[in-house]
């Protein structure tokens, strides 16, 4: 069975207001998960986070699979799929490398919604 990426409503009117404000509606609920699902795991979260702060807003696979990750290149790209199915990257093949970039819509959604500013701090 093939995974659908299910690409969001990145307009200014869509998702998403504070978590504080208002409730999510089942559609929103569905599509934010996959989003936090991939996020759930600390290769993924690291993964998110190197290509994020690329200096160039891409960064090559070939400079992914380095050292910096104590497990294999199948494993590497098993998460990077992960992470382009659940839409926070987007890949562009050029030659026999594949550079990443994030999908800076997607991340600005999953930040709204977890900005709390009228949470009491404890």
């Amino acid at each position: 069975m093939s995974k659908q990426l299910v690409v969001l409503d990145t307009s200014d009117r869509a998702c998403c207001v504070p978590i504080t404000e208002a409730s999510l509606d089942p559609g929103q609920a569905v599509d934010l998960a996959r989003m936090f699902k991939a996020l759930g795991d600390p290769i993924r979260l690291r993964l998110l986070s190197r290509i994020t702060s690329a200096p160039d807003g891409e960064i090559c696979v070939c400079d992914i699979t380095g050292d910096a990750f104590d497990v294999s290149g199948p494993t590497i790209s098993h998460h990077l799929r992960v992470l382009r199915e659940a839409g926070l990257i987007e890949g562009e093949r050029r030659g026999t490398w594949v550079y990443y970039k994030p999908v800076a819509a997607n991340l600005r959604q999953l930040a709204a919604l977890l900005d709390a500013p009228a949470l009491a701090s404890a």
